[in-house]
């Protein structure tokens, strides 16, 4: 799929919202997220396209269809303006083809060469092993496991901080 004439990777629009909506709609998805519920998730989809006007947010696509999105969550202050957070989503039926990975790839290089960034972070839960192989896979590497932060239906799961110099 990587390398095929049918697979491109391009700044994020306003429209591909549509299509983060339907994914983070899929059963066990939003388990992978700070929102727990469809009130939360429509919030963190509005702060997380907002970023789209900076272009600093990129789309995989397949044969004209996003498939992917990945965004660097830019910090508005100079002492922290040399790091960012990162989103990634890749739509399930799509995952564990490489197109996580090109995004990766994509948006390291954006925030390194453009956006002039030393490093990124990613926030995980504990069980997103699909997403911690990929992100060790990278570059990325473990600096902070944080017990208990989060509670699901009386589950207490781990947050888990990646880093990645770029």
């Amino acid at each position: 799929m990587i390398g095929s004439a049918d697979y491109d990777i391009r700044y994020t629009v306003a429209e591909d919202a549509a299509f983060l909506d339907k994914w983070l709609s899929i059963p066990g998805m939003l388990e992978l997220f700070p929102a727990s519920n469809e009130k939360e998730k429509e919030i963190m989809l509005r702060f997380w396209m907002g970023f789209v006007r900076f272009r600093c947010s990129l789309t995989a696509t397949f044969q004209n269809k996003p498939c992917g999105i990945g965004t660097l969550f830019l910090m508005p202050y100079r002492k922290v303006a040399h790091l960012s957070m990162l989103y990634l989503v890749v739509d399930p039926e799509f995952q564990q083809k490489g197109i996580g990975g090109s995004l990766l790839k994509n948006l390291k290089h954006l925030a390194k060469n453009y956006f002039r960034l030393e490093h990124l972070q990613m926030e995980l839960f504990e069980g997103n092993e699909m997403m911690i192989r990929l992100l060790s896979h990278n570059g990325f590497s473990l600096f902070m496991r944080q017990e208990g932060f989060v509670k699901e239906n009386g589950i207490y799961k781990a947050r888990l901080l990646y880093k990645a110099y770029l």
